[in-house]
């Protein structure tokens, strides 16, 4: 029995694979097998692993200073430096970053941020949330009640009415859409059942809308054409702050720097990174509000002596000198343009199962894609079993994928070259076929 608490794992079943080391989009268990890293990690790992200009950027900021604390007005260079270059990337105006550990805290320190800045305005009201149906915002206690995925909430007994997070409808088309309703028809009802939501709530109570530009553990969700430009409309009508959650999808996982830009959303309120912004090499994040949020919250924290939240590894150095290697790798290799490029040939290559008896739907942006499993005699998901084997099936062929929902889902390293597409792709076929036999002898088709 082992002593390790498995974080999202059956605790009864424990352990099935062992990972060794990595090289590139590859990865290797204790036994040796190869497989293809075809998540990247957990959708973060963008530069692959053993990347040795990473590994000499950690390794010369621990010789130089290992470890310095932010708080009580400390600072070091690499950290400065590190927030001017984020600052200037991202799509947020003037914005002004507080560094963290991982999507959860970043997503936590938000919700803190958005009371702290409301009530430094004089609207202490204004401090609901809404977060959507099919989302993952984190596990923290805060984070996960914005998290829409009944299996992070079953048990916990989350606090999420008290923390004021209204749920409403996920942009999910395929799975949600009424008979007979079109794309459009399905974004105005849903829409329009936000505005519904927000004038029962009182528009005065509300601070944020939470959204990932594209959804990743609830089944990588892409919204239909008009969707975020109506939502933003709604949101700029009742003084609601839009807040993109691009853990995932920033740092051209979409095919552009941020997700915002792949869906139109225009520039965010608020945003949070975490996972690609050192390709996994060290764990950091950055919750990103607007320049007046900051401005706002300056008095305040003068008035009692102290901005009062903070980590004790906010912005470590190790962390932000990764971070800053790693973006400079992302622009002096153009690897965002290479990742649309070859985003599109992965879009194109899945769209070949299609045909498949198992395949409902194939959907994604850039380098992260689904294909949505559906049992074409009941008109229905197949139960959760199915993917799951799937998964497994895949991991059988030498190919790391995940079950998310309904779906299987793909999110390679940004390096992933053409040739590597149609291994994956060409496991993936083997392991859906596999999966065909099994379905059909358990008579679930």
């Amino acid at each position: 029995m082992s002593t390790i608490i498995y974080p999202i794992t059956n605790l009864k079943t424990g352990v099935s694979l062992t990972i060794t080391r990595g090289e590139g989009v590859y990865v290797y268990d204790d036994q040796g097998n190869e497989y293809l890293e075809g998540m990247a990690g957990l959708w973060c790992t963008a530069l692959g692993y053993n990347n040795g200009e990473l590994i000499e950027a950690a390794t010369r900021q621990m010789h130089e200073l290992s470890y310095a604390s932010m708080f009580f007005g400390k600072s070091h260079p690499t950290g400065q430096a590190l927030g001017e270059k984020l600052a200037a990337m991202v799509p947020v105006k003037d914005a002004h970053i507080f560094f963290g550990n991982s999507g959860s805290d970043a997503n936590d320190t938000q919700m803190k941020m958005l009371r702290y800045y409301f009530n430094a305005i004089g609207k202490p009201e204004k401090k609901k949330i809404i977060a959507r149906e099919s989302s993952y915002h984190g596990i923290t206690l805060g984070a996960a009640c914005l998290t829409g995925l009944e299996v992070n909430h079953t048990n916990f007994d989350l606090p999420v009415s008290e923390l004021g997070i209204i749920r409403t409808d996920a942009p999910f088309y395929y799975r949600n859409h009424l008979p007979g309703e079109s794309e459009d028809q399905f974004v105005d009802r849903i829409v329009n059942h936000l505005e519904e939501q927000i004038l029962a709530e009182g528009p005065e109570t509300i601070a944020a809308f939470i959204a990932e530009p594209v959804t990743g553990a609830s089944g990588v969700i892409v919204a239909p054409d008009g969707y975020y430009e109506k939502v933003r409309a709604l949101l700029n009508k009742y003084d609601i702050f839009f807040w993109a959650d691009e853990v995932i999808t920033g740092f051209g996982r979409t095919g552009n720097a941020f997700g915002c830009e792949t869906m139109n959303i225009g520039a965010p309120d608020m945003m949070s990174v975490a996972k690609q912004l050192s390709s996994a090499y060290q764990p950091i994040s950055a919750a990103i509000i607007r320049g007046d949020m900051y401005d706002a919250m300056v008095e305040p924290s003068n008035q009692i002596g102290v901005f009062g939240h903070g980590y004790t590894y906010s912005c470590h150095p190790v962390a932000a000198a990764v971070a800053l290697k790693t973006l400079e790798i992302y622009e002096r290799d153009h690897i965002f343009v290479k990742a649309a490029e070859r985003g599109r040939y992965l879009q194109q290559k899945l769209q070949g199962f299609l045909g498949h008896p198992l395949v409902g739907e194939v959907r994604g942006r850039g380098l992260m894609a689904a294909v949505e499993l559906q049992n074409h005699k009941t008109h229905a998901a197949f139960p959760m079993e199915v993917p799951g084997f799937l998964r497994q099936a895949c991991q059988d062929e030498g190919l790391i994928l995940r079950d998310v929902g309904t779906a299987i889902a793909f999110c390679p390293p940004l390096i992933i070259t053409p040739q590597q597409i149609d291994e994956m792709a060409d496991k993936f076929g083997k392991a859906l076929d596999v999966t065909l036999q099994w379905v059909t002898q358990q008579g679930l088709c």
